[in-house]
């Protein structure tokens, strides 16, 4: 099995040269991506009639879940040698929208009503938050293989799609109130993070949400204050930066929605 799985992997490690961060081929590439993204969400919230924004993100969760099956597998495999990184543990920011799409069917009913509502706001404005920042800032995107380079940047238009699809579905909130019921699932999210990073430590460099309590922030601008201030502080300064831009987009997804 592990030489079937093995073979599997390297059979699709097609080298490419590593793409420079704003060059012709990550400008391009981007604005074909957002394009279509931002098409796909408008057009499928506008048939929410026919076709139900539960399944729209169910189906979401499983694209992203398999893709993130195979990319954990062609790290593992071919880019460190049966070894497992865990700085690639599935747990950033980027990474909570697939386990809630996932959750999504399980949340119906009156009952549930309100986590749903808390569900889409929250892949609404922390979803598009990740997905534009990583497209913006793409270094982390960019790799010596065409495959892990194709994944990070679909990844992260997949992000986008979601965003916008939950604020033109109307399946989320954005009146601006409606940004408090997010913030315990966002902290809830930054412990779990931080319980990974702490239990991996003795096994890798984990840097779940970017906040290890052993390493400064490896973000541009928060890795320079968190050099000047400390870990710890840098960390916090960076989680409510996180958070000031989780709340523009949710201010701006209430215009967008406005102006539909």
């Amino acid at each position: 099995m592990q030489d079937l799985l093995q073979r599997f992997f390297q059979a699709s490690a097609w080298p490419m040269q590593t793409p420079a961060p704003y060059s012709p081929f990550h400008l391009t590439l981007t604005a074909l991506g957002v394009l279509i993204a931002v098409q796909a969400a408008r057009k499928l919230a506008a048939t929410r009639a026919t076709i139900k924004s539960g399944r729209v993100l169910f189906l979401c969760g499983l694209i992203l879940a398999a893709s993130e099956l195979y990319k954990q597998g062609f790290l593992y495999y071919n880019v460190n040698g049966g070894y497992y990184d865990w700085w690639y543990f599935p747990f950033q920011l980027c990474s909570v929208p697939m386990y809630l799409c996932l959750a999504v069917p399980f949340l119906r009913g009156e009952r549930h009503r309100r986590a749903r509502r808390t569900v889409f706001t929250f892949i609404q404005d922390f979803a598009l938050l990740g997905g534009a920042m990583a497209l913006a800032e793409p270094s982390g995107l960019m790799h010596p293989y065409i495959a892990l380079t194709l994944h990070g940047l679909c990844w992260h238009f997949i992000l986008i799609f979601l965003g916008l699809y939950c604020a033109l579905s109307g399946e989320a909130s954005q009146e601006p109130a409606a940004f408090l019921p997010v913030l315990p699932l966002f902290i809830a999210c930054c412990v779990i993070a931080t319980l990974i990073n702490v239990a991996a430590h003795p096994f890798g460099d984990a840097d779940m949400f970017y906040i290890s309590p052993y390493y400064p922030n490896s973000q541009i601008v928060f890795h320079h204050i968190a050099l000047q201030i400390g870990v710890t502080a840098g960390n916090l300064i960076y989680l409510t930066g996180v958070v000031l831009g989780g709340f523009l987009c949710h201010l701006a997804c209430g215009r967008l929605k406005g102006c539909s």
